[in-house]
Order: structure tokens, then sequence, then C-alpha cells
């Protein structure tokens, strides 16, 4: 029976069926972090169990450290409170914890690929719904609720209904200032924000297979922002020489066991998908969402849609989006001015996305009354960044490269954007108050922020 690249791997890890109801899966590695995990935590110690297996589950600090002065006292009283619980918890239960300060730390999604954590054939979950991103390479990874973070904590599996299969093939060649989170972008702006809820989503065609590991890990990491349960990328050559040497791959023999697996990790000829989509790639542009999700996205030259070019259904919410980004129907996208650049997230904060910025700006200045803030995934990225050189770059354009953590995706420290400012993210929400009360986002590639930076409003790259 021909298979996909999904049930191949649900089947491998799949304990038990349960008759009319979900299914319990083991799940592989476990990623925790300060803010879904406490409350799971207390669970365990209200019920006096330990973790179950902690050499799976890793630790990390991320979502609301500060990214400037850590190694001072944080300031902010929550963000305080969560860290030293983490450290209190995972210190008790054994689990390794990689915090402020430690030369692995990072946000979750980024570390565990750049680590070698993350292997195709793996179950991965994580108390964040952009635990997705693992996704591309070859694994099925999701992000799940507090009750069930403490439910892995204490058994290692999880109660899982099974999605129900897609696939969206990109096919063809990319043009020039087009990247990976353009495709993205504009495969939302195709099927909408809920075009794949209920689903698991593999991502496939020529143009996916010419993507580096770095741009597969962007569009796995929005899969969430479709309604998708998970995005996955069938692993190939470009993979295995990715993870091959990092701190915690497979050595030796047992790379060469891990191998063999992975090469079989493909979904098979005349394998059946619920649903499958084909687009091509050279009618992809540069990106840019007008709106309060990340499916209300255009191609950068485009004018924002009136409510005559949308459905009945979408009118409101096209009026009351607008109204929150105070822009107006029928306008063109380009020539908006922006006043803040955040650059970085789970979805683009890896030293790809910072070394496509740097080859951009190097001899540039960013334009007058804007802020630009450069906010790399890990401590590895931030130090690759240093040994590059990209570091001076930034400085000497005026940009601010910040430490790691999740900072102005979701405002949970200090970073927040203003009420009423535009900001140009490489993030992966643009929802009301996502970046900090009243703040405008606006969803678009390093490539797309970058030439913001230093215009001051939105311009198309390939035009500079």
């Amino acid at each position: 029976m021909a298979l996909t690249l999904f049930d191949k791997i649900w089947n491998k890890h799949v304990v038990k069926n349960i008759e009319g109801g979900p299914s319990v899966l083991y799940i592989d590695k476990h990623f925790i972090h300060e803010v879904t995990s406490p409350q799971a935590f207390t669970g365990l110690n209200k019920r006096g169990i330990k973790v179950f297996r902690p050499e799976q589950t890793i630790a990390t600090a991320d979502h609301n450290v500060p990214t400037l002065n850590q190694h001072l006292p944080i300031k902010e009283e929550l963000s305080r409170l969560q860290v030293e619980a983490l450290i209190k918890n995972c210190a008790e239960h054994g689990v390794e914890l990689y915090g402020l300060g430690h030369p692995f730390q990072g946000i979750v999604h980024v570390i565990g690929p750049e680590l070698g954590i993350t292997q195709p054939g793996n179950t991965i979950v994580c108390g964040d719904s952009h635990t997705s991103t693992h996704g591309a390479f070859g694994a099925i990874a999701f992000g799940i609720g507090t009750s069930e973070v403490e439910m892995v904590l204490a058994t290692q599996c999880l109660l899982q209904s099974k999605p129900k299969l897609m696939r969206i093939n990109i096919e063809g060649d990319l043009k020039e200032g087009v990247v990976s989170k353009d495709i993205v972008l504009y495969i939302l702006s195709k099927i909408t924000a809920s075009g794949a809820t209920g689903y698991a989503v593999e991502f496939a065609g020529s143009a996916i297979r010419k993507l580096s590991m770095e741009a597969r890990m962007t569009i796995c990491n929005m899969s969430i922002e479709m309604g998708a349960r998970c995005g996955m990328i069938a692993p190939d050559e470009t993979t295995f020489a990715y993870i091959n040497g990092r701190e915690f791959a497979p050595k030796g023999s047992e790379w060469d066991k891990a191998l063999a697996y992975w090469e079989t990790l493909f979904t098979d000829a005349n394998a059946q998908f619920d649903k499958e989509i084909t687009l091509d790639a050279a009618d992809i542009t540069p990106m840019i969402t007008y709106g309060t999700n990340p499916g209300m996205g255009i191609g950068v030259n485009e004018k924002i849609p009136t409510l005559a070019e949308v459905n009945e259904n979408d009118k409101s919410g096209l009026e009351k989006s607008l109204a929150y980004m105070g822009l107006k129907q029928g306008h063109p996208i380009k020539g908006q001015k922006i006043d803040y650049v955040f650059i970085g997230s789970c979805t683009n904060s890896r030293i790809e996305d910072l070394r496509m910025v740097a080859s951009f700006v190097k001899g540039k200045q960013k334009a007058a009354g804007v802020e630009v803030w450069i906010v790399p995934g890990s401590k590895q990225v931030e130090k690759q960044a240093i040994a590059e050189g990209i570091d001076k770059v930034f400085e000497a354009a005026g940009f601010q490269l910040r430490q790691p953590g999740c900072s102005a995706c979701l405002g949970m420290n200090e970073d927040k954007i203003p009420a009423g400012k535009y900001c140009i993210s490489t993030s992966n929400r643009n929802f009301e108050g996502r970046q900090g009360a009243g703040a405008r986002t606006l969803l678009a590639s390093p490539l797309s922020a970058a030439a913001a930076a230093v215009t001051g409003y939105i311009a198309d790259v390939r035009e500079l």
C-alpha cells in the first residue's frame, strides 16, 4: 500500500488505537520553555510524580526574556518569575536547560535544528504553536496545550486524532528577490488563514526541493497560520548535509543506521491525499500583509483589496482590519511609511536570514525616523554573525543587533511596538495587538524588511 510521509511516521509512533477515539502517540522529543511549562510541572508535583523520560525533554528560555543586557536580572516581574520557575523545575526533574547565558540558549524552534536535536522521522511537540517549524526535517511536529505538556512530561505519550492530509506543490523557479517567506505568504493569500484547518500539510514540488533547510523551516513554521495541524517536507540530501556533524546528530555507525532509515521517509508514488494544490513559483512576487491575519497578503506592487473584490463573508473582516491598520481599500501598499523594522522570530532569525539582510544593507543607511531591531534566534546565530562581521554591517547601517529571544514577535517582554506605529516584521503573526497594544504589523520577508529599513517605506526590493 502506498503511504504518505506523514503515514509512515505516524504509523511507527502509534502505541495504541482507541476505538472511536484518538490514538496514543509516542513522542520522541519534547521542547519546553518558560511560558507554558510552569503549570505542567505544578501538575506533576501535585501528583507526586517525576518527568518520565527527562532525557527526551529539552528546555530553553526564549518567549519573554529581555534582548538587551541579558547578564542583568530580569526587570519585568512576570518574566522573571517564569524564568526562575523554569530553572527550578528543570533542576528538580533532571531536564536539560539552555537558559540565559548558556551558549545553546535561543528560540526553541531555532536551537532544536541547529543543535541536531531535530531529526527526520521524529514526533516532536512543544507548548508553542510554531513547533511545526521542525517538520521541515521530515518530522511530525506540532504545538500542544499546557495540559498536554504535562501529559508528555508524565508519560512521553499524547492522545491525538489523526488529521486529514494535504499536499501543496510549488513547481518551477522563483524570481529574483523572492524568498521562502514570500512563498508561504503567497500560499496563505490563496488558501486563506483557515484553508488548511484539520490537515497535516506536506510541502513538495521542484521549488521546495531547491530551498535550503533554513528556508524550508520558514515555510513549515507558518503552516500553522493556514490552520494546519502541522507542516512537513520530505528529507533529502539537503537535510542530511545540514544535520551531519551537529552537536547532537548521530555519529559513526549510528549515523549510518539513522541515514538508512531517513532515506525511506518520502511519500510513495500514488499515495493518496485528501486534498492537493499546485502553484507556480513564477507567479510569486515579494509579498506583504495589509490586514490582521497572515492570510491577508498581496504582492508588493498590488493594491489593497476593496469590499467589492472580497467574498460577502469577508467584508466585515476587511473593514475591521483596515480600520485597525489605518489603511484604505483600493490603495497601493507600496510607499506606505513605516516606523519600525523587526527582523527576528522563529520564522526568520537564522544566520541565513541575517546574511541575506547584511548583504543587502552593506554600504547603506537606515532611513531617518525608522528604528531597526535585529534579534538573532540563538546564541549560536549571534556568535556566527559576529564572527562573520555581520554585526559591523548592521552597526554601520544604524541597525541594532540585540540578544536572542522571541522579542517583538509577540511583545511578551520590553520589545513592544508603540500604539499606532507601523512595523514591517519578519515574524509570523499580524494579529491586533500582537506586537504591542495598538501596534500595526505588516509581515514580509527579511529582504523586504531590509528594503523598508533603508527607504523608510514599503518598497519593492527588486527595484533597489
